[in-house]
């Protein structure tokens, strides 16, 4: 689809927002959400606004690296057609290799125009059915078990229906963290677990032997991306269902785990795929071969996670959601969006386009570029 419109002015935007505690995983704590956002003007009045939050130890980015690559992106889409996908993500990937956050800022300001101009929600744009009920996690960080168990018990006291569970510091430690969750909150209540790279290849397979009796819905990367030679005997030995994440980013990593029959699970993240247009490639790529899918994210806001939540609406495929990080914020610097329901359930924006949007007084007061 193309329109007869055209990019005026584009503007990055540095947006910290303190965590209300430090999230801690494998890979190290963070205190901070550092995102970046993007917004997108057209000549006839439609403005588009996307974010990323990168992720120095995951894709490589920060968030000075995406504010001064946005400059670039920018620069090369100036008086592009925003409905032509194909043609801006090539504008993109000819700018500069990877850089997957930042493309995916852009990436979904362009689908909000585009879905802006076509005068349907994202969701429908994309195909997507109304009506496909969206549920999601609430995450324990690494930690002191006795910690973990409290932080899940609180979880489960708030309504949420599934846990999410950082691991991947020593498998033996990791054992004893989730019998002490299984102790505080009982064995009913369905846990998912990411290692985050943590383990080695012998330590994945005991750990998830020792966890088999712990009501596991499913495990994310359990070992080095790198190591995605070793996949596929790891998930015909683990009694846990295997997810790749980290070594699972765009649609040609996607075809090679297929592949190899490495998983049966894939971790979509917008931040790793450099937005929706790679994204579709992935979902046609595991609906194709039975791969199941979950669709995440980083530390996004509310804008971000509202791209994703439209995105698993375009498949059946996609059972599982990761959208909780908006909820550890202090603050919520986003109009509109997702709405979080009880137990987790997740409301879409049902208005053209994203439905999300960040206030001129909040951008005002960011460290920003201006292209035109």
């Amino acid at each position: 689809m193309t329109g007869k419109i055209k990019i005026l002015q584009v503007e990055v935007y540095k947006s910290p927002v303190k965590l209300k505690e430090p999230f801690v995983i494998s890979l190290g704590p963070l205190e901070y959400a550092e995102n970046v956002i993007v917004v997108i003007r057209t000549d006839n009045g439609i403005t588009g606004f996307g974010e990323c939050s990168p992720f120095m130890t995951i894709n490589g980015e920060s968030i000075d690296t995406a504010f001064i690559v946005g400059s670039y992106l920018a620069k090369a889409l100036i008086g592009s057609d925003p409905v032509d996908m194909e043609r801006c993500t090539q504008l993109m990937d000819g700018v500069i290799f990877g850089n997957s956050s930042i493309k995916s800022a852009f990436d979904i300001a362009l689908y909000d125009i585009a879905s802006q101009y076509a005068g349907l929600p994202l969701y429908a744009f994309l195909g997507g059915r109304e009506g496909k009920q969206l549920e999601t996690d609430y995450t324990v960080s690494i930690g002191e078990p006795v910690k973990m168990a409290a932080d899940a018990m609180r979880i489960k006291d708030n309504g949420f229906r599934t846990i999410k569970v950082k691991l991947g510091k020593t498998g033996s430690r990791d054992v004893e963290r989730i019998n002490a969750i299984r102790e505080a909150i009982g064995i009913s209540i369905p846990l998912r677990i990411d290692a985050n790279q943590g383990w080695t290849r012998d330590e994945a397979l005991a750990t998830l032997l020792a966890l088999e009796k712990f009501n596991i819905q499913f495990c994310e990367e359990p070992i080095a991306r790198w190591d995605y030679i070793y996949l596929p005997e790891l998930s015909r030995k683990s009694p846990v269902p295997v997810m790749a994440d980290e070594s699972c980013c765009d649609h040609h990593d996607a075809d090679r785990l297929i592949g190899l029959s490495a998983c049966p699970m894939f971790n979509i993240k917008l931040g790793k795929s450099a937005g929706i247009y790679k994204a579709l490639k992935i979902v046609k790529l595991a609906e194709k071969a039975g791969i199941k899918m979950q669709v995440g994210g980083f530390l996004e806001s509310r804008l971000g996670f509202t791209a994703s939540a439209h995105l698993s609406m375009v498949s059946d495929s996609i059972l599982f959601s990761d959208f909780d990080s908006p909820l550890m914020f202090v603050e919520n610097p986003v109009s509109g969006g997702i709405i979080y329901n009880n137990g987790g359930e997740i409301l879409l924006p049902d208005s053209p386009g994203l439905g999300a949007t960040v206030a001129d007084d909040y951008l005002a007061g960011l460290e920003s570029i201006v292209v035109k």
